[in-house]
């Protein structure tokens, strides 16, 4: 497993996510998403009209590389936010999952990082995230940025 037991929790925890593709031009596209992690891929649905939506678009057209992003702010008086953040590879596979049957993204993890997730207040001296490379030789092996 490559995401420790609180990055689990927290990803159960929260309902909502936002994920970044790239277009045809370059330009990046972020939309907020629901998604589903089944121990090895992310998925998220591919919307109500899955051929029309620039996150399937992208991807169909060889923009696979993404960008995945969960967060929350616990507190704003102290200031505590939260987050784990995803970069991966995405394709476009036909699945029945929490959106219904339809297209979905499946997301393969290749780095993560994780920051107060246990929600206490932020210490700016203190900024550690945790990263973590997602790959077959490192699984379960996280690699600690200080």
């Amino acid at each position: 497993m490559s995401f420790t037991e609180e990055e689990l929790a927290y990803l159960k925890s929260q309902p909502l996510a936002r994920i970044a593709t790239v277009g045809p031009d370059g330009q990046p596209d972020v939309v907020p998403v629901g998604f589903e992690y089944d121990g090895r891929y992310f998925y998220i649905g591919g919307g109500h009209h899955p051929e029309r939506t620039r996150k399937l678009v992208n991807v169909r057209g060889g923009h696979e590389q993404i960008a995945f992003v969960v967060d929350d702010l616990v507190s704003t008086n102290p200031w505590s936010p939260r987050f784990l953040r995803v970069y991966g590879t995405a394709e476009v596979v036909e699945r029945t999952g929490q959106f219904g049957a339809g297209a979905y993204l499946r997301i393969t993890p290749t780095v993560s990082w994780s920051w107060h997730l246990d929600g206490r207040p932020v210490d700016y001296d203190d900024f550690a995230p945790r990263r973590t490379i997602h790959s077959a030789s490192t699984q379960g092996r996280p690699d600690q940025v200080g």
